[in-house]
């Protein structure tokens, strides 16, 4: 049977394209278009048929085509005005690909002819992934809802790529992540909450393809449903399969996704989706001399419009999507200012308050990046007791603590008691602070100790992009070297960041291979390195730094002292102090102690319950004596295990540049 359409048959209540008894219905949204089609195209991408929409209602516009059915590829096609210059780019010689599609047959590859002006009339259908219609749904489920304990960040072509037991077509793609010995790694380590860079999927930034790179990272989506094809090949149901198994081994998965911006880019970018269907209800936008152009607050060249409710209806309905049919319990959010700009962030914006009353999504995990390039965009603290975040203040306090930064014993006391001038309050707990020492954009923990300064030179940009602020050291030598010496330092130092991580309140996060001592030569923005830069030399791992990553979670899990869910006070309760800060002499730290800027030795004496808990943080390149607190005490952990801690008269001697958790002794029967 030939497809047709079924006059008036269109129904729009569901956007996109869903399969009925009559044949697909599609609905797409757009407040300025004066006719829309659907074109269909067969296995050899040839366009086989087009029919407009002769549905129109509330600026949604749709139709039902009958004879087809799962598995039918589609393209839209848009006319309407074209000006760019206010703000519209109709043009139904560009192919466009639905926002709602859940599949699409290949990856997104750039080309000049995809932002053609409307006059050359240049049909894109051949350049443009087409979506395929889905067939039935998985059954629903909810967010997996644990606490978590240890998040690891990934990306899943870098994780994977050289995994020793990730094989031929699964390297580089999420059913890579499903082998025995990658889920046993995550159960070694402890951790219980994975997060997945983007997945959803994106094109290559515009400077990139004439360099001969490619985007490793996925922050550059053209679609909220769809899964990148490189990522998951087979389409979307590759990821169920990874929610499931990973739910029945106690982990939970979560997404980055990235609702501030596409990769249509400016107006010179391509025209792919959005920016043909409705540029202005989908995009933020700013009138300069009766010229609109896009905002871009973001960085990359346009701004999602998240307080239009057919933005925030697509980010909703896309959230939902990741979560109930394919089994994922949250979400990191990119740039999460964005959700609340109105233009200017507000903590109280409709989208954010639809998230997290939204009765699936208010009960998934739910994490923000509290910051973007726009004005006014670091908002740390601000998104409520809903979400978690991510402390950069830890990061840059702690690094620069263990650089040898002057004045810094008292940040470093604030951040490993669990940041309360940011969090404590409006019901909020130590663990909504994600706690980082290094993630994907900048040094992995081993570049942090071994360079000075960035080197991004394979990036084509001239090493004049990523980040210039580091607090990094490089322990005597810029980069890598054969001096044993150096090489020890540099273990030692990692060891010690890694303690203080795991010996701090609030949520401990590590990234992709720093439990393996990972470098990437010192680039701190690899988002172009879709090579051995990015991906995890598994056969070369450190492993002794493996064993004791996974040793300091299980002695984090072990200690209420370290986890207990609240801040810190250091008033007495039923003749016990929560936390006692003390100077290495085995006295209380007084103002002046606080005020000394050369100050490099602290101790915490945490108490929960019964369990006492003694961190000694010493970044002196030599030992210290520090006397104790009465009693007696024994190592707990620590993280230069090379040297024998002593013990003599109330005392224990410290090793340079370490962290030690000393405990109570078991009681004797």
């Amino acid at each position: 049977m030939k497809p047709q359409l079924v006059p008036q048959g269109g129904r729009v209540e569901h956007l996109g394209a869903t399969v009925t008894d009559a044949g697909v219905n599609f609905a797409v949204y757009s407040e300025s278009a004066t006719r829309i089609w659907v074109s269909l195209f067969d296995e050899q991408d040839q366009e086989t048929d087009r029919f407009e929409l002769d549905v129109h209602q509330e600026h949604i516009r749709a139709g039902l085509i009958a004879d087809i059915g799962a598995g039918t590829r589609y393209g839209l096609r848009a006319d309407g005005p074209y000006d760019p210059a206010q703000g519209y780019f109709f043009d139904p010689a560009k192919l466009l690909v639905d926002p709602y599609a859940r599949r699409l047959d290949r990856v997104f590859v750039r080309s000049p002819r995809l932002r053609l002006d409307r006059q050359e009339a240049v049909d894109t259908a051949p350049l443009v992934p087409k979506a395929i219609v889905g067939g039935g749904g998985n059954a629903d489920v909810m967010p997996r809802r644990r606490a978590p304990q240890l998040m690891y960040e990934l990306n899943v072509r870098g994780f994977t790529m050289r995994h020793p037991s990730v094989q031929g077509p699964l390297r580089g793609t999420v059913a890579g992540l499903t082998t025995k010995r990658v889920i046993d790694h995550f159960k070694y380590l402890g951790v219980d909450t994975v997060e997945l860079m983007p997945v959803a999927a994106w094109i290559d930034d515009g400077h990139l393809p004439s360099l001969g790179l490619t985007n490793a990272w996925g922050y550059n989506p053209v679609t909220y449903f769809a899964p990148d094809p490189r990522l998951m090949p087979r389409g979307p149901q590759e990821l169920r399969v990874m929610t499931d198994l990973y739910r029945k081994n106690g982990i939970s998965v979560i997404l980055d996704v990235v609702y501030n911006h596409t990769g249509e880019g400016d107006a010179n970018g391509p025209v792919l989706s959005m920016m043909g269907l409705d540029a202005q209800t989908y995009y933020r936008f700013v009138e300069v001399d009766g010229q609109k152009h896009l905002v871009n607050d973001t960085g990359t060249g346009n701004t999602l419009r998240c307080d239009h409710p057919a933005v925030q209806r697509l980010v909703i309905e896309s959230l939902r999507y990741w979560v109930q049919e394919l089994g994922v319990s949250g979400f990191r959010f990119d740039l999460a200012p964005v959700l609340g700009r109105e233009p200017g962030f507000n903590p109280n914006a409709e989208l954010l308050q639809k998230i997290k009353a939204d009765p699936v999504l208010s009960k998934a995990l739910l994490v923000a990046e509290p910051w973007d390039p726009g004005p006014g965009g670091y908002q740390l603290g601000q998104f409520g007791k809903e979400f978690r975040e991510w402390n950069d203040t830890y990061r840059d306090e702690v690094r620069s603590f263990w650089r040898g930064d002057d004045g810094k014993i008292g940040a470093l006391a604030g951040k490993v008691a669990g940041s309360s001038e940011i969090f404590n309050f409006a019901g909020r707990k130590p663990t909504h602070g994600v706690n980082l020492l290094a993630v994907h954009d900048g040094f992995t923990l081993r570049d942090l100790v071994s360079y000075n300064d960035k080197h991004n030179e394979a990036n084509g940009e001239g090493n004049r992009d990523g980040h210039s602020h580091n607090s990094s050291w490089n322990c005597g030598v810029e980069g890598e070297t054969d001096d044993e010496t150096i090489n020890a330092a540099r273990k030692r130092d990692v060891r010690a960041l890694l303690a203080t991580l795991f010996l701090s309140r609030g949520v401990p996060l590590i990234q992709q291979g720093d439990e393996m001592f990972r470098t990437q030569g010192g680039n701190n923005n690899a988002y172009a390195q879709d090579n051995e830069i990015t991906w995890v030399d598994w056969e070369n791992s450190d492993g002794a730094l493996v064993d004791f990553v996974a040793a300091l979670h299980k002695f984090r899990k072990a200690h209420s002292a370290l986890t207990h869910e609240h801040f810190m006070t250091g008033q007495e309760r039923h003749g016990v102090r929560d936390v006692v800060w003390l100077h290495p002499e085995g006295r209380e730290m007084n103002e002046g102690d606080w005020r000394d800027s050369s100050a490099s030795v602290l101790g915490m004496h945490l108490h929960d319950k019964g369990d006492d808990v003694l961190v000694w943080f010493n970044r002196r390149s030599e030992p210290v004596v520090a006397r104790l607190p009465e009693g007696d005490w024994i190592v707990g952990i620590q993280s230069d295990d090379t040297f024998e801690i002593g013990f003599s008269e109330g005392t224990a001697t410290l090793p340079p540049r370490s962290v030690v958790a000393l405990v109570r002794p078991p009681a004797q029967d």
